[in-house]
């Protein structure tokens, strides 16, 4: 119980009130008791939906509130502003006017709103004078006089939108002004590989292979790039042909042999006997291989374990490749798959000490797997080292 006041009886004659008094005074007082704790919450509750409808008309963010149908009834300034249509307007209209989303997305995605998830998507808003605004959708649902609501933000992306273009425009460019003059590079070398004698001097001998190697992972670069635009397109694989695994697992091996050898890192294999032949574009897969042992030993230290490995699943070979580094925080393992996304630092131990890069090897082994029908993934602790694995076709009798 709170005390909210005192009700005071005074009578003139000593001992004039009775029990029937003090009953009356008691009922009384506990009607005025609730009357002003009702008055308090009343007051409260107004405090409340004013703050609410201060934060829901001062969004940066446009804000709609709308039936689980769809039809608009309660809109903020912002979205009136980017709209282009009164909030009388609006108000008669559906969410489906407003932005590019069909409502078979809200049916399938309605359960889950429902349990109090938010559910997001990306869309476009269709002004009504001007071009579409490129926006992530936020819906969730919201309780309001008794009746379920959803309640829609509309975030702008389109800064985010140009910078992807940006992006992309400058992998484009470093793909084809680095091509041609690397073309020019590698024959070069071919030529002074034929011309150096097999047993002359050794030192040249070392200075053109360590050109060689490095051509050979510029070109892997290149053509990665490539085929990170090829894929996200939607282009097919097309050059794909019956590969034996062990010779592919070998050759990527050789890849990485200075890098292993300078960090005096321990290279071992744990490959099934008899595996089949996996139907492949063995020069991507390849690649993928490269990537993710190149990844492992960057992140190795000195005299630590890399681990190659493949097994028959199925209808399915899986390949691995397991180190003994710091590890992946769990909230990182899904995202390094994305373009240009990285661990973020302050999450890695010695993070000053790590190679940096531009987060696009993951991606592109992500796009090459996903392309041949596999899965790609990671197993990692921190402090336990990581294993990065993926699926690909066997090939078919």
């Amino acid at each position: 119980d709170e005390l909210v006041g005192v009700l005071t009886l005074v009578h003139a004659v000593p001992n004039f009130f009775g029990g029937e008094h003090l009953a009356l005074l008691q009922a009384i007082a506990d009607q005025a008791g609730i009357a002003v704790h009702n008055a308090r919450l009343y007051e409260s509750l107004q405090a409340t939906n004013q703050r609410y409808h201060e934060l829901f008309e001062d969004s940066i963010d446009p804000i709609l509130v709308t039936n689980l149908d769809g039809k608009i009834q309660e809109t903020n300034r912002q979205a009136v502003q980017v709209s282009g249509r009164t909030r009388e307007e609006l108000q008669s209209a559906l969410i489906w006017d407003l932005h590019t989303v069909n409502p078979v997305w809200l049916l399938e995605n309605i359960s889950a709103i429902q349990t109090g998830e938010t559910v997001s998507c990306e869309s476009e808003i269709q002004p009504r004078d001007g071009a579409p605004i490129p926006v992530d959708v936020y819906v969730h649902k919201i309780s309001f006089g008794g009746e379920e609501l959803l309640q829609w933000i509309i975030h702008d992306i389109s800064e985010r939108k140009q910078l992807d273009t940006l992006r992309d425009d400058l992998s484009a460019m470093i793909y084809h002004d680095l091509r041609s003059p690397l073309a020019n590079i590698v024959s070069s070398l071919d030529m002074l590989r034929a011309l150096i004698p097999e047993n002359g001097n050794n030192i040249m001998q070392q200075v053109l292979s360590i050109a060689i190697r490095s051509t050979d992972r510029m070109q892997r670069l290149i053509n990665s790039l490539l085929d990170i635009n090829r894929l996200e397109a939607g282009q097919a694989i097309t050059n794909r042909k019956a590969v034996e695994v062990m010779p592919l697992i070998l050759e990527a091996l050789d890849a990485i042999q200075p890098i292993t050898s300078t960090k005096r890192l321990k290279v071992m294999l744990e490959v099934e006997a008899n595996l089949p032949t996996i139907w492949v574009d063995d020069d991507m897969v390849r690649r993928v291989l490269i990537n993710l042992l190149e990844n492992a030993t960057k992140f190795t230290p000195a005299e630590g374990k890399v681990i190659a490995g493949a097994s028959s699943e199925a209808d399915w070979v899986r390949l691995w490749v397991r180190d003994t580094g710091p590890g992946i925080p769990s909230e990182a393992q899904n995202m390094i798959f994305n373009k240009f996304s990285r661990v973020p630092t302050d999450r890695m131990p010695l993070s000053e000490n790590l190679p940096k890069g531009l987060g696009l090897g993951l991606a592109f082994c992500k796009l090459a797997v996903q392309a041949h029908g596999g899965k790609i993934g990671v197993e990692s602790e921190m402090g336990s080292g990581s294993c990065f694995y993926f699926t690909v076709p066997k090939t078919k009798e």
